[in-house]
Parts: C-alpha cells; structure tokens; sequence
C-alpha cells in the first residue's frame, strides 16, 4: 500500500504538533502522554519517510532512534556517526599526504 507523501506529511506535521503540546505539558520523561506522542511521531515519520522514498526516490536526511533497545546498547546507535566521522578523517590524511608529496618535488626540484 502506498500512502500519498502530501498526506503524510499532513500526518507528521499533525505528529509534531501533539508531541509539542505533550512535551509542554510534560510531567517528565516517563509521562505516559508524553511517550505516546513520541511513539506516534516516530511513526509519522517513518510512513512519511517511506512515502516520499516509494514516490520520488528521496529520502530524509533524519534518523530515528529506538528507545527500546536499553541503556547497554545506547552507543551502538551512534556507529554510523563515527564511521562518518572516519570518513572525514581519512580525507583530511589523504589532504596531509598530498602536501608531504609537494614538498618532495620541491626538494627534487633543479635550482
């Protein structure tokens, strides 16, 4: 079933808005309205997400994190944010070799 991206987004905004208004009248993190609304959102989201995949090849430049894998696996959600951020160091290497390579055919160079 494909859900039209117009309507989805509809849906998300809509999401966004009750999570506003559970987060303001929040109690905190363990309200129960609260965590419905976040629940909601995510999967607002998600069908919007998809929805906007399956319509026009696109993707959103968001992720959403699952609560519900427990405090011990907290860090495994970050493991593409550091392999985004070794990416960006091995060019930044790749940036200090190029210069390394200047210098020698400076110093080869016939004066």
């Amino acid at each position: 079933m494909n859900t039209d991206p117009r309507s989805a987004l509809a849906a998300l905004i809509a999401a966004l808005e009750r999570h506003y208004e559970a987060a303001a009248g929040s109690r905190g993190d363990d309200d129960p309205a609260l965590e419905s609304a976040t629940e909601r959102l995510a999967n607002a989201f998600d069908t919007y997400d998809d929805a906007l995949f399956d319509a026009y090849d696109v993707a959103t430049p968001l992720i959403v994190f699952d609560d519900d894998d427990g405090d011990e696996d907290e860090d495994d959600d970050f493991d593409d944010l550091d392999d985004f951020e070794d990416d960006e160091d091995d060019e930044d290497e790749d940036e200090d070799d190029d210069e390394d390579y200047e210098d020698d055919d400076e110093d080869d160079a016939p004066r």
